[in-house]
């Protein structure tokens, strides 16, 4: 798990970064590249600041192995091009994470995502205030809302021991 101090300096940082993707990618269903960099960004200031430099490294090779898994998905159609780079580019942060506590924040992201996008797609106020948002009419889901949510709270649940 990444240190608490850690945590602390990504979140402002990362929150901001998330609201742009869920809000991107509801609207027009892409992630902009510019927010990718902007994750990247991150980890190269803050995380060389932040974290060991040996785990630093490390965590650029975390990025590169996801993003090699996401590309293999995204060929298969499994997931967008701009999921995978996203969960890439925010890889790294995951570097001492624990995996079943990261899966669990995934999936229950992934699900609260979801069932808020399917309530809000059917509030005729929240439909008529957003009606230019693609994935309303989409076949697909946008994904970055469960992947920006996965940051958020996995930087937050860094935060416990603090309290």
């Amino acid at each position: 798990m990444i240190s608490p101090y850690a945590a602390l300096a990504f979140l402002p940082f990362a929150f901001a970064i998330t609201i742009w993707v869920s809000w991107s990618d509801m609207k027009f269903m892409k992630i902009p590249n510019q927010a990718s960099y902007a994750v990247l960004a991150l980890w190269l200031v803050v995380g060389i600041l932040m974290v060991p430099f040996q785990t630093w490294l490390w965590g650029w090779a975390l990025g590169l192995v996801v993003f090699l898994i996401t590309f293999i998905l995204f060929a298969l159609r499994a997931i967008g091009a701009g999921d995978a780079k996203f969960a890439a580019a925010m890889a790294p942060m995951f570097i001492h994470g624990d995996i079943r506590l990261l899966c669990g924040i995934y999936a229950a992201c992934s699900l609260g995502a979801l069932a808020a996008h399917r309530a809000l797609k059917y509030l005729p106020a929240f439909r008529a205030a957003t009606p230019d948002w693609k994935s309303w009419t989409h076949t697909g889901f946008p994904f970055g809302t469960a992947l920006s949510g996965t940051l958020i709270f996995y930087l937050l649940v860094a935060l416990l021991p603090l309290f």
